[in-house]
């Protein structure tokens, strides 16, 4: 097909950044344009491999549009060399891209029925592409619920963004913090305690789950309470990316490699080792 490009997974493609915006203090959004300016191209859940020249690699999560052809967006929280790299790149600054990598969000098995998304801190990231799909093609869905829990006020990621998602009627919001401050008049606590209220069927609604790992534990131990089919789970699972293509065994969580089996996961395919601690 025309605009196809097929790169050699082991070499970085050279990018710029377009547009870089800061979220929070230690977190920045990054548009990033190939420099040959080809179509790109992804799904919902898949991730890249960010180089910044001089100091390392990373995998980053896609946390833009997929309609967007033009450029691949990311956000990136500064937790380390690699990222601290990243989240000081200006305008124009080159960046290295190998990708996409990993599976998708199952956006396309879940229409038809409703949508539930739940996201901890840094995790609404990975599912914002899944959220601007569904958001696209509304008529597709059901109901489209939104959890999305921060530790603070001050530390909701895309705030405004999922505010407005709250004021649009077709979508369904609910927000939460595990410490308020004075000015917040909204529910307080973690996240899974928003699962009991959702009055859905389970057998006609998927759930998407990212967030910090034990979020995400009882997250999908609500879900499960709530009759939700293990198979209409869905968890993304980070490890230490390395090769991305399944070749170095950095990313192994028990039986399955995260770069290609992963990161998105089926519940019922990891419920034997989900819980297991230092998997």
């Amino acid at each position: 097909m025309a605009g196809e490009f097929v790169a050699d997974p082991f070499v970085p493609q050279l990018y710029r950044v377009g547009r870089m915006h800061r979220e929070l203090p230690d977190t920045v959004t990054l548009e990033l344009m190939p420099e040959h300016g080809r179509r790109l191209s992804f799904e919902p859940g898949q991730f890249n491999m960010l180089y910044a020249f001089g100091v390392g690699e990373v995998a980053v999560s896609m946390s833009g549009s997929c309609e967007n052809e033009s450029t691949f967006t990311h956000t990136v929280r500064d937790v380390g060399a690699v990222s601290n790299a990243l989240a000081r790149l200006e305008p124009g600054a080159a960046v290295g891209v190998r990708g996409p990598f990993g599976t998708g969000w199952p956006v396309e098995a879940a229409e038809g029925g409703d949508l539930v998304v739940i996201a901890g801190g840094l995790g609404i990231a990975p599912l914002r592409p899944a959220i601007y799909h569904a958001l696209h093609n509304r008529t597709r869905y059901g109901r489209v619920v939104i959890l999305f829990g921060s530790r603070s006020p001050s530390g909701i990621l895309y705030r405004e963004e999922v505010e407005s998602w709250s004021r649009k009627y077709d979508v369904e919001v609910a927000l939460t913090v595990d410490h308020a401050d004075v000015a917040w008049h909204g529910h307080v606590g973690v996240v899974p305690a928003l699962i009991p209220g959702l009055d859905l069927d389970p057998a006609r609604s998927i759930a998407l789950v990212c967030g910090p790992e034990v979020m995400m534990r009882f997250s999908v131990t609500g879900l499960l309470q709530a009759g939700f089919p293990s198979e209409r789970i869905y968890v993304s699972m980070e490890r230490n990316m390395k090769c991305a293509i399944g070749l170095c065994g950095h990313c192994q969580f028990g039986p399955h490699f995260l770069c290609k089996d992963g990161a998105v996961l089926r519940y019922d395919k990891v419920a034997g080792i989900f819980t297991v601690l230092e998997v």
